[in-house]
């Protein structure tokens, strides 16, 4: 094991295309399964049975957070690497809450002013106002959104990641972070412990520790043990999307959740797969504006789909056929959050920005940079 203190970015560290597109594939897959699947109230009548043919592998799409997950361990480890804990909680702040916020006006004007009842929270203005904290969940109070429940995981892993930032990112330190959280999530899902289980997150700090080890492999080359922790994460994966899909299936039933075992193991495979091959370079893709944009994209269209699909789905299905509906819908979905990006987001994340941070803006940005790095929170 070669243990190596590189508080300077490497070569390696270039904006990587791959993971704009995955980021913006994961986000169509979440989309894919609550269009398709999930939004029974929004249909009036089972997704499921509205797109037969496509249910089974949009049905999967339960598992595009679990792929933002793992890019989230890869991009934050470069982010945090050679920074300090001001630098690091400023840029989390600036890329997660302005458009997070924006989602919150959103989906409480919708339930506010108009008389939209699909996927309606029923919460008070104080609710909404803990809801802008992002820190509901540690009170016990619901989400304003069903997307906003990952943001809480997100949120955690960045606290953790913060150890890290203080005592000083090197190689070893962060071999020795991902040992000790693989093994104290495996004990947290072992003993059944809720407090363990909220601190470790056993059902999604595999995805995360598998990220950090694989960016340890893109940066520093493969050793054995980045390796093991991988394959002891993507064990612990399986076991974690199993259960959460059958739990699912469970509440929806299967005629309304077709998604079996097998094509679970399939997804989680290929999800570590192409994340591997990603961190080996095998996979690469030259930058070009498009993926650049698609990865802007991401984290508004992850925020905004449900809303939108509240707002036009319900009056679309009297006249027209779902196909349409759901493809127009989409279609919406994905200008608005561009829109959404471009026109309110990205200013606002520059007013937020340091004076230094918005001079610099011009210069081409690295992936884990404050001002290229784009959350993977979905």
């Amino acid at each position: 094991m070669h243990q190596q203190n590189r508080p300077k970015r490497s070569p390696r560290d270039g904006r990587l295309a791959e993971l704009d597109l995955l980021r913006f594939i994961a986000a169509l897959a979440v989309l894919a399964f609550h269009y398709l699947v999930a939004y029974a109230s929004v249909w009036g009548d089972r997704p499921a049975e509205l797109f037969p043919a496509v249910a089974p592998i949009a049905g999967l799409g339960i598992l595009g957070v679990e792929l933002f997950f793992m890019i989230s361990g890869f991009v934050i480890l470069m982010t945090i690497w050679g920074r300090g804990l001001g630098s690091f909680a400023r840029s989390r702040f600036i890329r997660l809450y302005p458009a997070y916020w924006l989602s919150l006006i959103a989906v409480a004007a919708v339930y506010g002013l108009t008389d939209a009842k699909a996927l309606d929270p029923k919460l008070s203005a104080g609710d909404y106002l803990v809801n802008a904290t992002m820190f509901q969940r540690l009170v016990k109070v619901g989400d304003a959104s069903g997307v906003y429940w990952s943001l809480w995981a997100e949120l955690r892993f960045y606290l953790l990641a913060s150890i890290l930032v203080v005592v000083g990112v090197t190689y070893g330190r962060v071999l020795v972070f991902c040992g000790v959280w693989l093994a104290g999530a495996l004990g947290a899902e072992l003993l059944g412990n809720p407090v363990l289980s909220e601190i470790l997150m056993p059902r999604y700090a595999p995805y995360f520790i598998a990220g950090m080890a694989l960016y340890l492999i893109h940066k520093h080359g493969g050793a054995w043990l980045p390796w093991i922790y991988v394959l002891g994460s993507y064990g612990m994966s399986l076991h974690a999307a199993l259960e959460r899909v059958r739990g699912r299936i469970e509440l929806a039933g299967f005629k309304n959740m077709p998604v079996t075992d097998t094509s679970v193991v399939i997804t989680v495979t290929l999800i570590y797969l192409v994340m591997a091959l990603v961190a080996l370079g095998l996979v690469r893709m030259r930058a070009r504006p498009v993926f650049t944009a698609l990865g802007a994209t991401t984290y508004p269209l992850y925020l905004f789909h449900s809303v939108i699909a509240v707002v036009l789905i319900p009056p679309l299905t009297s006249g027209l056929p779902p196909w349409f509906t759901a493809l127009f819908t989409t279609a919406i979905a994905l200008f608005a959050s561009y829109a959404i990006y471009v026109l309110a987001e990205r200013p606002i994340q520059r007013m937020l920005r340091p004076r230094r941070a918005r001079q610099d803006a011009a210069t081409p940005p690295v992936q884990g940079d404050v001002q290229g790095e784009r959350t993977t929170v979905p």
